[in-house]
């Protein structure tokens, strides 16, 4: 017998004990059936105000993993989510995105498999049809955009395009308006961009992607949606649901 409330799949989900963007937005787009178990990675909410902060702050994240993974499999879920995307990207390769989701399901008993941001939005990108040319807005610093330029380079994708909003702090990621968040998204298009990726899980563009579709009339792939989308496709669970980008309204 399933889960009464988690009928068709149990999402564990893993993300930061500072990001208060990655529950509400995945159960936003939670279809009937499906239920989101959330753990915490312990994390301090320190202030960032360099490249040197920001590794820090990785290095840091990467170690609280293995426990949130060791407290979310207690609720014997279906499938495992990372809710934060700097770390899958972090070693700018497809190796090393491949050898963090492999630990993590290791970790997890060996047998469930993981959604990474990096390839949900890979798939993402594919399925838009994107062939080359992308342009990405984050809140990080500089130092993520070589591994960037890297990861996507290996998968035949060019980022003609960043906006490093250079958070001050990892909980103002959220502490942005509309228009903030608009203005963020106009800086890195134009003419020669296919496709407009949001990465940063804790900063919550989602709200407004579905709409910044119709008036830039390109795809625009906010990271929570996609990595949300990659776990129910790869569960077997095709409802298409409207006002989420058409990630999730059409494929």
């Amino acid at each position: 017998m399933r889960d009464f409330l988690g009928y068709r799949k149990i999402f564990g989900v893993i993300t930061p004990s500072i990001n208060t963007c990655v529950q509400p937005e995945y159960d936003s787009m939670r279809p009937p059936g499906v239920t989101n178990q959330v753990a915490r990675m312990q994390g301090s909410d320190v202030k960032v105000q360099s490249d040197a902060d920001f590794e820090q702050v990785v290095k840091d994240l990467l170690k609280s993993i293995d426990p949130a993974i060791d407290q979310v499999i207690t609720c014997r879920p279906d499938h495992l989510i990372l809710g934060i995307s700097a770390l899958a990207v972090w070693g700018g390769s497809k190796a090393t995105s491949e050898t963090l989701k492999q630990s993590m399901k290791q970790r997890a008993g060996g047998k469930m498999e993981v959604s990474l941001a990096t390839d949900a939005i890979v798939e993402a990108l594919k399925a838009h049809g994107v062939k080359k040319r992308i342009a990405i807005v984050e809140p990080y610093y500089p130092v993520i955009q070589p591994r960037m330029q890297s990861f996507f380079g290996e998968h035949g994708y060019e980022v003609v395009r960043f906006n490093h909003m250079k958070g001050p702090q990892l909980t103002e990621y959220t502490r942005v308006t509309a228009a903030d968040m608009i203005e963020a998204l106009r800086s890195i298009d134009g003419p020669d961009v296919e496709a407009l990726i949001q990465f940063g899980a804790n900063l919550p563009l989602a709200a407004i992607a579905d709409e910044a579709e119709r008036w830039l009339g390109k795809p625009v792939i906010p990271v929570n949606t996609a990595t949300y989308w990659h776990a129910l496709r790869h569960n077997g669970i095709a409802d298409k649901m409207q006002g989420h980008t058409r990630l999730l309204s059409e494929f």
